[in-house]
């Protein structure tokens, strides 16, 4: 049997820009991305804590360094700038390996989303 587990956290981060005229997705610095372990073109759900939106998008690099949490496309109408979200993935696997498995969970500084 698999079942579906939290793979990946980002834990508050702030939504830096939302660009309306354009595809779809969330743009993430490529320095959280890989403290999250996601990778480029990865399902995430977004949770806004502000508003309480959960919406599904996926993962877009952003440039490394630059604290950018974009949405983009329709998901820029889900939130505001400044807006506290968190970016969650999940992966299946056997039941048996996911009562071991440990999830990546990143925090970084919710002001300036970088790594503390």
């Amino acid at each position: 049997m698999e079942i579906q587990v939290l793979k990946s956290k980002l834990h508050c981060v702030t939504v830096t820009q939302a660009e309306l005229d354009y595809i779809g997705s969330v743009t993430i610095d490529e320095d959280l991305m890989e403290a999250a372990n996601f990778i480029e073109n990865e399902q995430v759900h977004i949770l806004d804590k502000n508003n309480g939106e959960r919406f599904i998008t996926y993962v877009i690099k952003g440039e490394r360094g630059s604290g950018v949490i974009c949405l983009n496309g329709p998901a820029a109408l889900r939130v505001k700038l400044g807006d506290v979200v968190i970016i969650i993935s999940y992966a299946s696997m056997d039941f048996e390996k996911a009562k071991s498995f440990r999830p990546w969970v990143v925090f970084p500084d919710t002001k300036t989303n970088k790594l503390k």
